[in-house]
């Protein structure tokens, strides 16, 4: 059996088109042992704003080197490079297609940073190439190939953290303890909040693609459509691409939400939601609310993009000994149980706890983790210990998102679910939503 990176990782210089394979036959190289003295070699696939920063805090660490660049855009990696170079004395290499990274040998793990719909795909083919994986939010597209993500990481033996760095973040694990001792009292209400306003979307012609931008490669699994500014550039408001701001942002609050709740599936769900107000080209809503039912909980997302009033806490103010102004502040959970409400915010936002006689203690002010969330990863491939955002928590937490959009494109319908399948139970329409059609040659195949 030929190995993937003879069998289907051709060679673009050489013009070589790429045909439909079936992934699953490839096999992976074993995880490669990396004593404490080597550094861990990296490729960044997507360098936007997340996955500069990324390649800047890799390229920073003692203990990794950013070995390669990637992106569509020749001139982003042009820009990238000595930003990389600056930071640990080396210059990377620049490609712009990825299975370059994952055909060399030496790349111990691939960090990817691009638009959601490459997300999973790339995943998939970098655990099938024998690398690692740092992995942006969300895992994925649609909850098949979120599956598909997590049956490839624990096939090949792969570490797979997702972006998620709440889980990294000492004040949440805290609060998690807190929680389970009991002293909020039985909890049957969580409520997450997301209410990050964002801008109109111009509405822009369908015209060719910018020179020096592959736009063939940009789409990958999507279909093909026309080239259209406001779609590439605004892409986590069109369904063929991600999944409006549940997806975008509120998949943090989520992940900490279900964290919160400690049961991996909901049994139902029901969508509220419509566009009120950006009444633009974006296809997802700009109001939403999702009920959860669990056994003995309720779980509830809200959702608005127009509001002036609600705000996430600024840059300059997070890593403080302060707290959110509770009652405005766009990216909290609020925690309802017997003996109390427990406020618990992302970006460094804290917890704090009020009881009958609402005095707002016990608390703890948060830090936010991005160190320690890379730091978490980087020792994971080294001793190969599941990561704190593991693939398979990232998947469940953006699986609760994908219900949420999935019920809301149905008509705002409850749907039963099961979570044996990960389908729903009785409904064909809801279920042609669990899955994409993929675009060769990036067909994920259904064995793994």
């Amino acid at each position: 059996m030929e190995k993937i990176s003879r069998r289907w990782f051709l060679r673009d210089s050489l013009g070589a088109a790429v045909g439909a394979v079936a992934l699953g036959a490839a096999e992976s190289e074993p995880p490669k042992k990396i004593s404490p003295n080597e550094r861990v070699i990296l490729g960044v696939m997507g360098l936007g704003g997340r996955g500069s920063y990324l390649a800047r805090q890799f390229a920073r660490r003692s203990d990794a080197e950013v070995a390669y660049l990637c992106d569509v855009r020749s001139s982003v990696l042009e820009s990238r490079v000595q930003q990389v170079q600056q930071a640990q004395g080396k210059a990377p290499k620049l490609v712009a297609d990825f299975r370059r990274m994952l055909d060399d040998r030496d790349v111990d793990a691939i960090i990817v940073a691009t638009p959601d719909h490459w997300h999973s795909p790339a995943t998939i083919f970098a655990c099938q190439a024998g690398k690692d994986v740092y992995v942006e939010k969300p895992a994925s597209h649609n909850i098949w190939e979120g599956r598909k993500a997590v049956e490839a990481a624990r096939k090949y033996e792969r570490v797979v953290q997702l972006g998620t760095q709440n889980r990294s973040a000492a004040y949440v694990q805290h609060a998690i303890e807190y929680l389970r001792s009991g002293k909020l009292g039985s909890i049957h209400l969580v409520r997450v909040l997301n209410m990050n306003a964002r801008s109109p979307i111009a509405k822009s012609p369908d015209s060719d693609p910018p020179k020096g931008f592959d736009y063939d490669m940009w789409l990958g699994p999507a279909p093909m459509r026309p080239y259209n500014a406001g779609r590439v550039g605004r892409w986590n408001w069109f369904w063929d691409y991600s999944g409006g701001d549940i997806i975008n942002d509120g998949v943090h609050q989520m992940d900490m939400a279900r964290w919160v709740v400690g049961q991996r599936y909901p049994k139902s769900v029901t969508t509220t939601g419509n566009i009120h107000e950006l009444k633009d080209p974006g296809e997802a809503p700009d109001t939403q609310i999702v009920t959860y039912e669990y056994d003995g909980l309720t779980l509830l997302f809200e959702l608005a993009l127009w509001n002036p009033c609600m705000k996430k806490v600024a840059p300059e103010d997070r890593d403080k000994d302060q707290f959110p102004n509770w009652p405005f502040y766009a990216m909290k959970i609020e925690i309802y149980g017997t003996k109390g409400i427990m406020y618990l915010g992302r970006h460094s936002g804290g917890w704090q706890m009020f009881g009958p006689d609402w005095k707002g203690e016990p608390f703890e002010y948060g830090r936010e983790a991005p160190q320690e969330h890379m730091d978490n990863f980087v020792e994971c491939v080294r001793t190969r210990k599941r990561p704190n955002a593991d693939i398979e928590e990232g998947h469940l937490s953006t699986l609760l998102c994908h219900l949420g959009n999935i019920s809301y494109r149905v008509g705002n319908r409850r749907l039963a679910f099961d979570s044996a399948t990960e389908t729903f139970i009785g409904d064909e329409e809801a279920n042609r939503l669990v899955k994409r059609t993929y675009r060769p040659p990036w067909v994920i195949p259904e064995k793994i």
